[in-house]
């Protein structure tokens, strides 16, 4: 069976500014629930560093989200969506870094 599906995945990695703060993670989480509700995604995960201990993973993050679309156009909208806008407005101020990684399917 072939679980591989097609479309354009969009991961970003946040790291706060205040990792230790239990109201920046909660403010955030609040903005990434938000942002999920764009209705040109067609999956969403929100997560948080897994209890897995490898060298080659990296635990430094404090959320993450995958949203996948179908198509590159679909993301484009995305980026551009008022709620979208707003979550980069009200929320930016929580985070020092954030790590974006697009990929589209073969």
């Amino acid at each position: 069976m072939n679980h591989i599906k097609k479309g354009f995945v969009h991961t970003v990695y946040f790291w706060l500014k205040e990792p230790n703060s239990q109201v920046a993670k909660d403010s955030l989480y609040q903005g990434l629930q938000l942002l999920a509700t764009v209705g040109e995604i067609q999956e969403g995960y929100i997560g948080v560093p897994a209890e897995t201990r490898r060298p080659v993973i990296d635990h430094s993050y404090a959320y993450s989200i995958t949203f996948v679309f179908k198509s590159k156009a679909d993301q484009d909208i995305y980026q551009e969506h008022p709620i979208h806008k707003k979550f980069i407005e009200l929320y930016s101020h929580l985070w020092e870094r954030v790590q974006v990684y697009d990929a589209t399917s073969l």
